[in-house]
């Protein structure tokens, strides 16, 4: 019988392995779970604020604070180990939207923990906001190198650009309770013209095209810039700008809310942890402006951000959520 050409011969493919092959400790660690972790520590910082509006004891969201924050160290361990492994996840996590939108929460994470921390060890959390800026710094200029190699259509702005080139902002509320007046400002002012040109661009394009329903979850995204340069500039001492953009964040929460049926189409995803950090950054910025307002977007708020994060990180063991979320493998 006649040989087939070598290069017309069926591919051959290795055996499966039984059992199926385990990935290693933390080798597959999502950054997807950042986002709904980031939500919490929000959560958590503006059930702080609300405490002292209400006039209560908040020695129980205190607690709950102090456990969100050893899970996004746990996360944060977890996702090290990963890297540690093989760098290249990295970059690889980067080629997909819920890899660089999670990497960008991580180490936001950071910048709100160390909020979580000013009041008890001020030292540490400086240490800690000036840490978490440097890594979302090379954060930033590895997705841009990313980017750059990508084919245009994967170079698109999305919501999610905010947590990478606007993200350094949330580091400006610790440093402004902390005394840094100056660098809080600088970073007002440096984020301030990065989150306007995104929201142009997204909103030009939302004019022309219909987003992705699986996508839509990640529109929320817009209304976190809106709350922190509103909640930074009353830090800093630009009333003005603070009710601005608050009204600005009451425009965005608004229009999510009218459209919530369009953009939960898909059913739950990932992606809905996009949900959880703007509703609870938006509470903290509106509590100090408004009471009433303030404390029915933190009833929102807390009906909403622990019943996604639970759904979110439920996924994780076991893989469920590195599989959906595309997570690389070290």
């Amino acid at each position: 019988m006649a040989r087939l050409p070598k290069d017309r011969r069926p591919r051959s493919f290795p055996p499966p392995e039984f059992p199926p092959r385990r990935p290693k400790v933390f080798a597959r660690t999502p950054p997807a779970i950042f986002p709904s972790i980031l939500g919490l520590l929000g959560l958590g910082l503006a059930l702080r604020q609300g405490a002292v509006v209400v006039g209560v004891p908040g020695g129980l969201v205190e607690a709950a604070l102090g456990a969100v924050l050893a899970l996004w160290a746990f996360a944060v361990v977890a996702l090290k180990v990963k890297i540690w492994r093989r760098w290249g996840v990295l970059a690889e996590d980067m080629r997909v939207l819920p890899g660089r939108t999670g990497l960008a929460a991580a180490t936001i994470g950071g910048m709100a923990a160390g909020s979580v921390l000013v009041p008890y060890a001020p030292v540490v959390a400086f240490w800690l906001v000036v840490a978490s800026l440097v890594a979302h710094g090379v954060m930033a200029v590895l997705l841009i190198v990313v980017l750059a190699g990508m084919p245009p259509e994967g170079r698109q702005v999305n919501p999610g650009m905010h947590l990478a080139f606007v993200g350094f902002i949330v580091a400006a509320v610790p440093l402004a309770q902390l005394g840094y007046q100056g660098a809080a400002e600088a970073l007002f002012w440096g984020t301030l013209p990065v989150a306007v040109v995104i929201w142009g661009v997204s909103l030009w394009q939302l004019v022309r095209f219909v987003p992705p329903a699986p996508l839509r979850p990640m529109l929320a995204i817009h209304l976190a810039p809106a709350a922190l340069l509103s909640s930074v500039a009353g830090l800093v001492g630009l009333p003005e700008l603070a009710l601005g953009f608050a009204v600005l964040g009451a425009a965005i929460l608004a229009a999510l809310l009218v459209t919530l049926r369009w953009g939960l189409a898909s059913g739950f995803t990932p992606f809905w942890g996009a949900l959880t950090f703007p509703l609870a950054a938006y509470a903290t910025a509106v509590l100090p402006l408004a009471e009433v307002p303030g404390l029915v977007v933190l009833a929102l708020a807390t009906a909403v951000v622990p019943a996604i994060a639970w759904a979110v990180l439920a996924l994780w063991p076991g893989n469920r959520l590195a599989q959906k979320s595309n997570a690389a493998e070290a």
